[in-house]
């Protein structure tokens, strides 16, 4: 087996999918896939959904809100961010989001350095033993 890094290239849905209740994570790039440097994936929230809680961790958080409207908590202020909008939380920072809209609100999420998608079988059942509120 070649420890080269391979090209991917997936269709508008692809990748490896996590469901929540009210929130779907679809993992695009990860662990191995990414020597550990970073992991890249999507999180879209429907309307008036928590998201995880504020919280912080020693890896930076990239976000780039790509559907609806997303609230973003970085540090104690909560802004509105719309499409387009850019949001970089460096480790350490306490941050959150979620979805206060009537429509549904989507992110791309660079997780970086390191490799997020171990966690998401604890965070899966975390969410189904405390389903989000609604925002």
């Amino acid at each position: 087996m070649s420890t080269e890094r391979q090209p991917i290239v997936l269709p508008p849905e692809g990748g490896r999918r996590y469901d929540m209740p009210k929130i779907r994570a679809t993992f695009k790039a990860d662990g191995a896939e990414t020597a550990g440097a970073y992991s890249i994936s999507t999180w879209r929230l429907e309307p008036h959904c928590a998201g995880p809680g504020a919280h912080s961790h020693p890896e930076d958080d990239v976000f780039i809100v790509t559907e609806g409207v997303m609230s973003v908590l970085v540090g104690d202020e909560w802004t509105d961010a719309p499409v387009g909008t850019f949001v970089l939380v460096p480790g350490g920072v306490t941050h959150d989001f979620e979805n206060r809209s009537d429509e549904p609100a989507a992110v791309l999420n660079i997780f970086a350095p390191g490799a997020f998608e171990s966690h998401m079988p604890s965070v899966v059942e975390w969410f189904r033993e405390h389903p989000p509120s609604y925002a």
